[in-house]
């Protein structure tokens, strides 16, 4: 006598059968656990929304070449300025969430949602946050040809000659540029915004005198001060610097109560499996807190910081909020 399947028993069978199809079909690092135990299986890359020649981009660099040496994975590094790190972060975001695209999370990242009305991304859904890498004083710094040796010479200079003095900045919405407007709202004076696509050429053309003053990361200028190509006047930070020895604070120099700290992380797209972002945070602090990369960073006026992805989420947070005053208050509009 042949055995009856009923049609409910025949329908779970079917069921259960096409799930596990399904999952089959899927990458391993979308299958929890035992993906994340295998991942990284091909290259991995890293978008960096700036031209090569500033910290995001050594940043990359120096945990890139730490995680090809952990992984056995080639690691690349993907350079894509422009548009006020827009064309950068929006391809970050667009990548497939399979943990093997990471994205430099500069400065401006905080702040963009307050300048441009409308985003190519979210910032806050289209993102998963990894780590708070590090942080550095933003140094204000002049060109030899700008007679001023001090930040109260400078702001002498331009009460005089309202907008007759330039400033560089990476961009709309960098930290240079906001550190500058944030300047310029509490000392009262007019300097006039010229926006480059990265440090590199900005600072270019600060030493050759294109342009006056610049507020710019310590690691960026801090050779050419020693070189004598530039002269440091202040640090954004409200407390004096060991990397920029004898050099006073904004606050002290003649803007009471200015106060600005310049970060830098890691994020993934949106969607990445939980145990691989784990397995990313993990090794990325790893490799921050190495000495010979704290003593790299050092070297450059960076601190290594290595945060959890909850802890970078919440200060994701509080700049948004904090910047989005600065950027009303002072009118700022896409260039």
């Amino acid at each position: 006598m042949q055995a009856h399947t009923s049609p409910a028993r025949r329908r779970f069978a079917l069921v259960a059968l096409t799930l596990a199809a399904a999952w089959a079909a899927l990458p391993a690092a979308a299958q929890g656990p035992a993906g994340a135990a295998a991942y990284p299986a091909k290259p991995i890359r890293i978008i960096v929304p700036y031209p090569p020649g500033g910290f995001n981009d050594t940043l990359a660099r120096t945990v890139g070449v730490k995680l090809q040496a952990a992984w056995g994975q080639p690691v690349t590094v993907e350079n894509k300025p422009g548009g006020g790190t827009l064309i950068g972060t929006d391809a970050a975001a667009k990548s497939a969430p399979d943990g093997y695209t990471l994205f430099v999370t500069p400065f401006a990242f905080a702040v963009n949602q307050a300048i441009f009305k409308k985003l190519p991304y979210d910032p806050v859904k289209d993102f998963a946050p990894i780590t708070l890498a590090a942080t550095t004083p933003n140094l204000l710094v002049v060109s030899s040809a700008l007679p001023v040796n001090s930040v109260a010479e400078l702001l002498a200079a331009a009460k005089a000659r309202p907008g007759s003095i330039n400033y560089a900045s990476t961009g709309t919405g960098s930290s240079n540029h906001l550190s500058m407007e944030k300047f310029k709202q509490m000392a009262g004076v007019d300097i006039t915004h010229v926006p480059y696509k990265g440090s590199g050429p900005a600072v270019t053309d600060l030493i050759g005198g294109q342009v006056g003053v610049m507020f710019d990361n310590i690691p960026n200028v801090i050779q050419h001060v020693k070189a004598g190509k530039l002269k440091a006047l202040a640090v954004s930070t409200p407390r004096p610097t060991p990397y920029a020895p004898g050099v006073p604070t904004v606050a002290e120099a003649g803007v009471p109560g200015y106060e600005v700290d310049v970060w830098f992380g890691f994020a993934a797209p949106a969607g990445v499996p939980q145990p691989i972002l784990d397995k990313l945070n993990a090794e990325i602090v790893k490799v921050l807190h190495m000495p010979d990369v704290k003593e790299k960073f050092a070297a450059q006026g960076v601190d290594a910081v290595g945060s959890s992805a909850p802890q970078f989420a919440a200060y994701l947070k509080d700049q948004m909020a904090r910047w989005s005053k600065v950027v009303q208050d002072a009118g700022v509009t896409p260039e």
